[in-house]
């Protein structure tokens, strides 16, 4: 039997969909988010005029949904408690330790959710032959030619910057000058490293560098609302940089609103993560 045809896409060097003709007539379509989030691939067999999804195996299927669902759950907890520190902060009593135990608590389940998206991505069935084949566990993999793996780790290196400057917001008694380096620096870098993952996100849907709208797709609104969340995060750190000069914020309100709204962000995009499950 001759090797089946295959018309590869992707961004760059990175491949997110494959697409087969078997010898034997048909086609075989895998995207990499698919396979990683639903443990589906599509078939169109010969002759037939609807395609179908092969399906992983019951073990992989049953890992991606635990998954699935604490990595979802995760975010939207995490973004929860981050809203309600930014309420705290806005319209509550404002007492900063407070604020930052809370912040600290949404922190710990955003940690969570990084760590279990980029478990999702090392365990995710593997393709071979119009068919997905389950991997052994394992807790941790280095992948860098892969789209999906990037974005991944992005997103976890991110939530850990922000737990540095979730813990450095315990510190008190620091300078201006302190407080921006060891606090606001990380705040920004965090807002930076998620950016970068919705980018990458955005890219695996898409299918190469220029952006695009699939309304009808679960995975893109997914991303969507999450880059909105990140976005509104940054336009939070960079109304939180304090003065020199003075010592004051440069938008207190901005900076709580933005982190209120763009925690909300999170939190739905974890509702809708639930939805898309193997």
């Amino acid at each position: 039997m001759g090797q089946p045809e295959q018309q590869a896409e992707g961004a760059g060097p990175f491949v997110t969909r494959l697409t087969s003709h078997p010898p034997g007539g048909g086609t075989v379509v895998w995207e990499s988010r698919d396979a990683r989030r639903r443990g589906t691939v599509v078939v169109h067999p010969p002759g037939a005029a609807h395609s179908r999804h092969a399906r992983a195996d019951a073990v992989s299927v049953g890992r991606l949904r635990r998954l699935n669902v604490i990595a979802a759950s995760a975010f939207v907890i995490g973004g929860a408690l981050f809203s309600v520190g930014a309420g705290i902060a806005q319209f509550g009593s404002g007492d900063a330790l407070r604020c930052a135990a809370v912040y600290f608590a949404g922190g710990l389940f955003f940690n969570t959710g990084g760590y279990v998206s980029l478990l999702q991505v090392i365990n995710a069935p593997l393709h071979a032959g119009g068919r997905l084949i389950t991997r052994r566990w394992r807790w941790w993999s280095y992948e860098p030619m892969r789209l999906d793996w990037l974005s991944a780790f992005v997103l976890l290196a991110g939530t850990l910057v922000f737990a540095v400057n979730l813990i450095d917001s315990f510190l008190r008694g620091l300078s201006v000058q302190q407080t921006n380096r060891l606090i606001w620096v990380p705040d920004v870098i965090g807002c930076v490293l998620f950016l970068i993952s919705g980018h990458l996100g955005f890219a695996e849907i898409c299918h190469g560098g220029r952006p695009c709208a699939r309304p009808r797709s679960p995975g893109w609104w997914i991303v969507a609302v999450n880059q909105l969340g990140s976005a509104l995060f940054m336009v939070s750190a960079v109304a939180a940089f304090d003065r020199p000069a003075t010592g004051d914020l440069v938008s207190t309100g901005i900076a709580n609103w933005g982190t209120l709204t763009g925690a909300l962000c999170f939190s739905v995009a974890g509702v809708l993560q639930l939805c898309e499950h193997p």
